[in-house]
């Protein structure tokens, strides 16, 4: 099986089922990630035939957030991706960076990307947290989970500790905020950026409707 074969067949299977039932790690987020690890991987002249299979597999194996093995998802994901790919006949030689560049995307699992095409697809999981879809992401999860959209005393942790847990918004400032320092390729630092002043934007807004009173 080629590239542009995996693809079409992946695509194909894909179609005929419901992926899950998290709108966060649909099919449309993976060719979120699929299209923008592409773009990367031209940029940064890595190997496409390890970037796209990757890209595409690096959810396989999906473990609820608030699960204690969520940590252990993206290894699992890469054991199944390669079990895949054997069976399908994909280049041997790819098969060793597919499974390091799947288990190395997870913020979770706290591997770090030790080769160029690992961190294209790290990078490219990681922009689909920020900016306007990383927001309508964050409060899907926070729908599932059943979590309150902001604290009424302090909704933007301005006096306590963040606690996303608890609320939605306290996510931006324990996790979504500090991504943008872990983005490692250069295109994918220019976008974060981007991305970043989207979701901040937001939270002025936020903060504005949040205080509107009606005149008296």
């Amino acid at each position: 099986m080629n590239l542009a074969e995996f693809e079409k067949f992946f695509l194909e299977k894909m179609s005929e089922v419901s992926l899950n039932d998290d709108p966060a790690h649909d099919l449309l987020h993976l060719k979120r990630v699929v299209q923008t690890a592409k773009k990367l991987c031209v940029l940064e002249k890595a190997k496409i035939e390890v970037v796209l299979p990757a890209a595409w597999f690096h959810d396989m194996i999906l473990i609820a957030k608030n699960d204690p093995r969520r940590a252990h998802a993206s290894q699992l994901s890469a054991g199944a991706a390669i079990e895949f790919l054997r069976k399908h006949n994909y280049p041997q030689q790819h098969l060793k960076e597919i499974a390091h560049a799947i288990e190395a995307h997870s913020f979770s699992a706290g591997i770090p990307p030790m080769t160029i095409e690992a961190q294209i697809v790290q990078d490219a999981d990681r922009l689909d947290a920020l900016g306007a879809i990383g927001i309508a992401r964050c409060f899907a999860t926070a729908g599932l989970l059943k979590r309150s959209f902001y604290s009424e005393d302090d909704p933007f942790c301005n006096s306590r500790p963040a606690d996303d847990s608890l609320f939605t918004v306290d996510h931006f400032y324990m996790k979504l905020f500090t991504l943008v320092d872990t983005l490692k390729t250069n295109a994918g630092q220019i976008e974060g950026e981007k991305r970043l002043k989207v979701m901040k934007k937001f939270l002025d807004d936020l903060n504005l409707e949040i205080k509107y009173h009606l005149p008296q």
